[in-house]
């Protein structure tokens, strides 16, 4: 997803140079990384007006610091949102966004398949405070049609699922939700700004684990927020500084600052080589099933191409023998590595069941739709041809 849009510079130039000008900085080429905790104010007025936020300006790091306002600034941009949040984790943005804009008697419309810790403070946080979580298979709209009510505030999902890839058609969830005063909320990690705007989809709120694509080495934990600038601000000072103190650390932020930089050129490779490894998996005998939005035979590829600029770095499938047989592929792996995350430059396996959706009760997997034996894999950034010999080599184990 190359080139400008909207009279902007291309997506590779705003996020090298948005927000920054190197000759206000002392001609630093990178930006500053400001260390301090607090604030100084030239007289008493000041601090009082700054307070009551009558002044620009900074008081403390819990609200604002400049490297991660740049940051900020720069993602807010990429997403085409107002504004932007960032915090210290995905889930740190995505409990203080909900914090903010929730109360006791609200629903909750989820879909059906959510990232293991999303849905256990969906379904063992929110609903101890009396808001009303409803599992819904988003992947046909029609159903959000019929569950919709007078008390739902807010529609959760993430497209591509995750671990198990399926889709949600973002512009037909929103045409629904829209009418009914209901916000909708995208979790785009798997997809990052580069492949895909949920904003310009019609959704109301972004959130994002920085972790993953956009940090994009494995060095940081982080989240961010994108959406309406009055209503991110509501989320700074009552969701972020007082309910979850989910704070970026501004050296976080200048990490991601940098992974940005190069975000296009990853995500470029994370596709080519998702791409490669995908037709591997889905033309082996020992394959069940492999889940990419980028095979002819995913079901819902027509909806990949024209929500997705690319089909993404990450993969899910099934080997026949279930989980005995994922278990013994993912231990002959040597190149391509056991753990959890993804994004990073180095290609990740792991098994959904036994670690990142633990959470959920066997039972509860089978409800949700995630397979006791389905591995997902996070494509890096090596070379293709060891990733196939890597991958072949496991298969045959298997």
């Amino acid at each position: 997803m190359s080139g400008s849009t909207q009279g902007k510079a291309g997506f590779s130039t705003r996020a090298i140079h948005h927000g920054y000008d190197p000759y206000a900085g002392h001609g630093a080429l990178n930006p500053p990384l400001y260390l301090s905790s607090t604030y100084t104010f030239p007289a008493v007025g000041d601090g009082s007006a700054r307070f009551a936020g009558e002044q620009a300006g900074y008081v403390y790091s819990r609200v604002g610091n400049p490297t991660t306002a740049l940051l900020e600034q720069r993602i807010a941009d990429l997403e085409g949102g107002e504004a932007a949040l960032v915090t210290a984790s995905g889930m740190g943005a995505t409990t203080s966004l909900l914090w903010t804009l929730l109360q006791p008697g609200d629903e909750v419309i989820a879909d059906k398949t959510l990232y293991g810790c999303t849905y256990a403070y969906f379904n063992h946080g929110l609903t101890r405070f009396g808001v009303k979580i409803t599992h819904v298979d988003l992947t046909e709209p029609a159903n959000l049609a019929k569950a919709i009510s007078d008390r739902t505030r807010l529609v959760f999902f993430e497209s591509p699922a995750n671990p198990n890839m399926r889709l949600v058609d973002i512009a037909a969830i929103a045409a629904i939700a829209r009418p009914c005063d209901a916000k909708v909320v995208v979790d785009n990690t798997y997809c990052t700004p580069y492949l895909q705007r949920p904003l310009e989809l019609g959704a109301d709120y972004v959130v994002h684990s920085a972790t993953k694509y956009l940090g994009g080495h494995g060095d940081l934990i982080a989240g961010a927020i994108v959406g309406p600038a009055e209503s991110l601000n509501q989320v700074r000072f009552s969701g972020l500084k007082d309910m979850t103190g989910a704070v970026l650390s501004s050296q976080d932020a200048f990490l991601i600052l940098r992974g940005l930089k190069t975000l296009a050129l990853r995500m470029d490779r994370h596709c080519q080589n998702a791409r490669g490894i995908a037709g591997l998996l889905a033309a082996h005998p020992k394959v069940e099933i492999c889940h990419y939005p980028g095979l002819e035979t995913f079901p819902q590829h027509e909806l990949a191409e024209r929500q997705m600029a690319a089909p993404g770095g990450m993969i899910a499938f099934e080997l026949k023998g279930g989980l005995r047989a994922g278990c013994r592929f993912m231990n002959e792996l040597r190149l391509i590595t056991r753990a959890v995350s993804l994004g990073d430059a180095e290609s990740l396996a792991q098994h959904p069941a036994s670690m990142t959706h633990s959470v959920y009760s066997p039972e509860e997997r089978a409800e949700h739709l995630i397979s006791e034996g389905l591995v997902r894999l996070s494509a890096g950034l090596e070379d293709m041809d060891d990733l196939l010999e890597d991958v072949d080599r496991a298969l045959s184990k298997a």
